[in-house]
């Protein structure tokens, strides 16, 4: 399930997204407080998405969380395209920001990627919503804008460094999705991720007899590379799923060699 941001109005929910004057449920007017906010309903989307996942995310179900009927929220949110918009915003104001430079960059920006990959692990309904158009909301400038500081304490060009947060991002979040769908295949399967690929590889010996022989380096792989890894941070742990085991080593290990290559761009550069 994929989602498009920025499927409403481009005012109004641009409007909505930096809670500019005159926005819904920002006015400022004598009377009464309004029964409900726009922070109120997007706080409420998040709980649902969280507990149920994006599948079950509706104007109807928000509504219900805040004892309310549908019609009551769209007064301050156009519709669910708008919703999606200002929820993935305001789950990315979790992200932390002040990261201490004196160790140096890498520490920093090891830090960012840690905080990064345990966010999207909070909340793996984020990953659904599409990168191809961003939400373009402050929360999210402000995450850019925290990496991109930590970045520049490189001293790298910004041809380069531009393309080095493209890629640390794509990664972190790449990353994390193969932890979450895996959590969302058990439970939408029941079938765990032993269970699965204990049956299938199984399976996949009888029919293909050669398959050694047929693909001789990825046996070779998979056999040489099951050994522990000198990047590899923790003790194998069977009580962890093994897709999720074998995508934090990943991670881990990857995030090094991304490391390594940036150090490599410095020193070539000096």
């Amino acid at each position: 399930m994929v989602l498009f941001a920025g499927q409403g109005d481009p005012r109004r929910s641009m409007s909505l997204l930096w809670r500019t004057e005159g926005s819904a449920g920002t006015r400022s007017t004598p009377g009464p407080k309004p029964a409900l906010s726009v922070d109120a309903i997007v706080d409420a989307g998040i709980a649902v998405a969280d507990a149920e996942g994006m599948a079950a995310l509706s104007m109807r179900a928000v509504g219900d969380r805040l004892g309310r009927t549908a019609m009551a929220l769209y007064t301050y949110v156009p519709s669910k395209s708008e919703l999606v918009d200002l929820m993935y915003d305001r789950a990315l104001a979790e992200l932390p920001t002040d990261y201490d430079l004196a160790p140096g960059w890498r520490a920093a920006v090891t830090s960012w990627a840690e905080d990064t990959w345990e966010f999207y692990l909070r909340h793996p309904w984020v990953l659904q919503v599409s990168q191809a158009r961003p939400v373009l909301g402050p929360n999210e400038y402000v995450a850019l804008e925290t990496l991109v500081r930590l970045l520049y304490a490189t001293e790298l060009p910004s041809a380069a460094l531009r393309r080095i947060v493209g890629a640390l991002f794509h990664f972190v979040r790449g990353s994390a999705q193969t932890v979450t769908e895996s959590r969302l295949a058990a439970a939408a399967t029941g079938v765990s991720d032993e269970e699965w690929w204990q049956s299938r590889s199984t399976v996949l010996g009888e029919i293909v007899p050669d398959f050694s022989d047929r693909f001789p380096l990825v046996v070779r792989l998979e056999t040489e590379g099951a050994s522990h890894h000198p990047g590899d941070s923790a003790p194998y742990d069977d009580s962890v799923p093994y897709m999720e085991r074998e995508a934090k080593t990943t991670f881990e290990v990857g995030l090094t060699v991304i490391l390594d290559g940036i150090e490599a761009t410095i020193q070539k550069g000096r």
